[in-house]
């Protein structure tokens, strides 16, 4: 996986000027519905709609959860994304993942 993050996407440099079949906001629909299958909110939204009747108020509340949770996050990413440069960015992903991989190999997860 760090070595995958350095490599260039092709779509890296469409995405500056080209269009695609869905735009951003398809894109982000389906990259989000697929990121967050089966995590520790949906569950908890399978919990609260199992415990009380109203589903209505169950998904608002939830929608209206994730979006406070979310909108800060997408503001800070824009604003950091302004300022810092993509190869950076990659390079510290891949030292992350090299180096949680260095520790997966070593097995230190036992040590704790």
């Amino acid at each position: 996986m760090a070595g995958w993050i350095l490599i260039p996407d092709k779509i890296d440099g469409e995405a500056a000027g080209g269009t695609r079949r869905f735009g951003v906001f398809g894109t982000t629909v389906v990259a989000f519905f697929l990121a967050e299958m089966g995590d520790k909110t949906q569950i908890a939204t399978v919990a609260l709609a199992a415990r009380y009747p109203d589903i209505i108020q169950v998904v608002l509340g939830t929608t209206l959860g994730m979006m406070l949770a979310n909108v800060p996050a997408v503001f800070l990413g824009d604003r950091i994304a302004k300022k810092v440069s993509m190869p950076l960015v990659h390079g510290i992903a891949a030292a992350i993942f090299a180096f949680l991989g260095v520790l997966t190999l070593f097995n230190v997860g036992r040590l704790f």
